[in-house]
């Protein structure tokens, strides 16, 4: 259970710090379903190393060359009660975390991006695998009766110590991301049949590869990771769709853009550092075996989604284009990456920021989800026997932003014939009530 750690005063170093040394500038703490992580925002590159011990339960870390600046204080975190610091020896520093549990303990050093310094990034997980993995038991049970829902996991980029892309007005990716894959989420549960799954709900970041386990976890039906990126061309501009590619990306900016995406996993814990988990490796194994099925469903939805994004924005290619994402690996699961802009144009950052653009692109790639899915769903979920039953009443419950032509246009049938069927004099419809769609 997350405890509030009291902001505590560290200890400064007195005197005038050796040349060269390393100064601790801050601390930071956040927690996620995943793990606890503190990050300590450093001045330059330090060796460290990390440790457990037990009764009490402990994480001791020692950075080489090291001494703490300032009165950096720590917010709540998971698994941390207390954090201490002291001088050790001469030229280093100590750093204890007390916990309120055993945990397994990964840290990794990130190098300067756009928004952060130096870091030294701590993750604790929980010994019994809950925070890391939630256990079979608990995991989603997918209803496989004759009218099952279809799955839609939707995964907001970045996120937490990776912003992501970061625009020329400070707008950044992550947040950007977070926001359209909530509006999206909002309009697909509205639709009968459809049930959405958010990969992170909050700002945190989640690993690539952990993202893909979601997905599979969920048994989805479709995976859609939302982005807004950048190029080193300010002048790139436009909405993109991609899937996977086996051999290599299909242009210039989609091997820029993958390269720059499968690094992002750094920041993660994994990537050049181990994950020492052997299940986790032979499932990236795995995940890269058998693509050719969902890779061909995968285009087919990019397809649809692209040619709906076509209809509210401008777009960067006219195709689908294909690339080496990571995030988009898995064997089993039809996965697209849908590009909403490029943050780094400063026409489109400053469209991006704004919740009519946001909400114009959810509904794009909405209406491009729901055409794939119900152009030949699978057998046995709700959309299936839909198209098979065409005669059995539908019924709908408006949403904030629907409007009657796009309601009609998201069903297939003409607005007047929704209009008769509800008795309607004109257009105007409210938050909640619930309509008849008819069959024709």
């Amino acid at each position: 259970m997350a405890r509030v750690l009291l902001s505590m005063l560290l200890i400064l170093l007195s005197g005038t710090l050796a040349a060269g040394q390393v100064h601790v500038e801050k601390v930071r703490t956040s927690t996620s379903d995943e793990r606890t992580r503190v990050v300590f925002d450093l001045s330059g590159e330090a060796e460290h190393q990390v440790f457990t011990l037990q009764d009490p339960h402990r994480v001791v870390i020692d950075l080489s060359g090291a001494a703490l600046e300032g009165d950096p204080s720590v917010a709540s975190a998971g698994l941390v009660e207390n954090l201490r610091a002291a001088p050790r020896g001469d030229t280093d520093l100590r750093v204890v975390l007390d916990l309120e549990q055993a945990a397994r303990v990964q840290s990794f050093m990130v190098r300067p991006n756009d928004q952060y310094g130096h870091r030294l990034v701590v993750d604790l997980y929980e010994r019994n695998g809950e925070r890391q993995r939630a256990p079979a038991a608990a995991r989603v049970a997918i209803d496989r009766s004759e009218k099952r829902d279809l799955v839609v996991v939707l995964d907001a980029g970045h996120g937490g110590e990776d912003p992501g892309a970061v625009g020329p007005n400070g707008l950044r990716e992550k947040d950007v991301v977070l926001s359209i894959a909530r509006r999206v989420e909002r309009l697909l549960e509205a639709e009968p049949g459809i049930r959405p799954v958010m990969v992170r709900t909050g700002d945190y970041y989640v690993p690539l590869i952990r993202r893909v386990q979601v997905s599979r976890e969920h048994r989805a039906d479709l995976f859609v990771s939302v982005h807004a990126d950048a190029f080193h061309r300010p002048s790139a501009r436009g909405a993109s769709v991609f899937a996977l590619s086996e051999r290599g990306a299909s242009s210039e900016s989609a091997s820029w853009l993958a390269s720059r995406e499968n690094r992002a996993d750094l920041i993660g814990g994994v990537g050049n550092v181990s994950l020492n988990d052997k299940d986790d490796m032979l499932a990236q194994v795995l995940l890269d075996l058998s693509v050719t099925e969902s890779l061909r469903s995968s285009l087919a939805a990019g397809d649809k989604v692209l040619g709906a994004l076509g209809g509210v924005a401008r777009l960067h290619s006219q195709r689908v284009e294909q690339a080496g994402f990571r995030v988009l690996r898995a064997p089993d699961v039809p996965s697209i990456l849908v590009e909403t802009g490029f943050i780094s144009n400063p026409e489109e950052s400053r469209l991006l920021a704004t919740n009519d653009y946001q909400q114009r692109i959810a509904r794009a790639i909405v209406a491009g989800v729901l055409a794939h899915l119900q152009a030949d769903p699978p057998p046995g979920t709700y959309l299936a026997w839909r198209r098979d039953n065409p005669e059995a009443e539908r019924r709908y419950t408006i949403a904030k932003g629907d409007t009657l032509s796009t309601i009609a246009e998201r069903f297939g049938v003409r607005t007047a014939v929704v209009r008769q069927a509800n008795n309607l004099n004109g257009d105007l419809i409210r938050v909640g009530q619930e309509i008849v769609i008819p069959s024709s």
